[in-house]
């Protein structure tokens, strides 16, 4: 294996931890994964707060960079093998 693949395959490994984090961290907005560990319990008294705001901000920037690793890891493991 390559220093490329490998480099790519840790990134993959890491940004999945990060991003199911970041999707556990999500309010629950009718049941979802947040339910899980009681995050129903709470209701939500009308808008997005600014912290939310940013945390879906981070999740998709995350969700986007996850994706790229993908993509890059196929056009390696293309031109490799």
């Amino acid at each position: 294996m390559t220093w490329p693949i490998m480099t790519l395959s840790i990134i993959l490994v890491v940004l999945s931890v990060i991003l199911g984090l970041f999707i556990l961290l999500h309010k629950a907005r009718g049941g979802g994964m947040s339910d899980l560990f009681g995050g129903g319990m709470s209701t939500s008294m009308g808008g997005t707060s600014v912290a939310e705001r940013n945390l879906d901000r981070l999740t998709v920037i995350v969700g986007l960079l996850w994706f790229a690793t993908i993509v890059g890891l196929l056009v390696l493991y293309r031109i490799g093998g």
